[in-house]
């Protein structure tokens, strides 16, 4: 069965692969029919939990000597109670405001079961990871898929991508930084056999949940560098890195410029669907700490209304989020 998994996730990335290479093909990235849903977010509130998908790669069969593979599907609510210990660093909702740490917000519920896993088990020791072990090794498997449900409900936010204008030979003159990270996401580069990142991550850097690939879009610039950087080395500490060699093999022919500017890319990479509600959010906290109202004054007779003075002219407008290259909306 082992061997018929990691035969599985080698065929995905030969599939992904191929999808990239086509994208180049025909000049346009591959679109996928809709964005993909967070298993948990699909669930109705008091709803029996679905049962796990079958036929799929078994993401938990590469975390041990923690085992998940025994675990049901997580429980947002007992993920919340403990969540607590997670607030210091990852904020509360899984937003964090420290890049060194990353954005948990909106990660599928597998994935972060499986990478809680690692850290519990020694298996990933890079980075800010430890600060996480004193809370990870309390923690039971099927808390870890509880945490993971908790946080695959969270709306994940984004950052904005560096619009510097290259200057200077080289092959990527005349383009803004973010463009070259664009350009590899969505087109990868034949040339080099470096695959599109779409074809795993998705549009707007959703992710895959079944097969525990991760969300990218909005990912804090100098984690994204941190991480693509170790799977470049080629060195990981997991006792099977089936998982890490699909992205080793996609990573040791970036340069460091391509990592940054991916890097760059992603953290203004989301969904339009992530601004639409944050943006409802944000109106309804202020709404609620607004003070009340003043009476409405008379109407002016017809004719002789004046525009307010702190109306802002037209010219001043912000453009609209799907036009800004620095949100990156897909």
């Amino acid at each position: 069965m082992r061997h018929a998994r990691v035969l599985a996730i080698a065929g995905l990335a030969v599939v992904a692969t191929a999808v990239a290479y086509a994208a180049q093909d025909s000049g346009t990235p591959p679109v996928a029919d809709s964005a993909p849903v967070e298993e948990a977010a699909t669930q109705a509130e008091g709803a029996p939990a679905p049962a796990e998908p079958a036929g799929e790669i078994d993401p938990f069969a590469y975390a041990a000597p923690v085992d998940l593979g025994t675990t049901h599907w997580g429980d947002p609510a007992t993920g919340e109670a403990l969540s607590s210990a997670c607030i210091a660093c990852h904020n509360g909702d899984g937003n964090s405001v420290v890049d060194a740490y990353p954005r948990t917000a909106g990660q599928s519920e597998r994935y972060m079961a499986r990478q809680i896993s690692l850290i519990a088990s020694g298996q990933r020791t890079s980075g800010a990871v430890i600060a996480m072990v004193p809370f990870v090794n309390a923690l039971g498997a099927q808390d870890m898929r509880d945490l993971g449900a908790y946080f695959s409900r969270q709306t994940g936010h984004a950052g904005t991508a560096d619009e510097t204008l290259i200057t200077g030979k080289g092959p990527y003159e005349g383009m803004k930084f973010y463009e070259i990270g664009q350009r590899l996401y969505r087109g990868g580069d034949r040339t080099r056999d470096i695959p599109a990142c779409i074809a795993c991550h998705g549009p707007s850097g959703g992710g895959n949940p079944g097969a525990a690939y991760p969300r990218v879009g909005g990912q804090h610039a100098p984690y994204v560098v941190q991480r693509l950087q170790e799977y470049r080395t080629g060195v990981t500490e997991e006792k099977d890195p089936s998982y890490f060699n699909i992205m080793s093999q996609i990573a040791h022919g970036l340069t460091d410029q391509e990592i940054d500017a991916l890097a760059s890319y992603l953290q203004g990479l989301h969904s339009a669907q992530d601004d639409i509600i944050y943006n409802v959010a944000s109106a309804a906290a202020v709404q609620t700490a607004a003070p009340e109202e003043p009476a409405p004054a008379a109407e002016q007779p017809t004719g002789s209304a004046q525009p307010a003075d702190d109306a802002a002219p037209a010219t001043d407008a912000e453009p609209a989020a799907s036009e800004s290259p620095a949100s990156q909306q897909s």
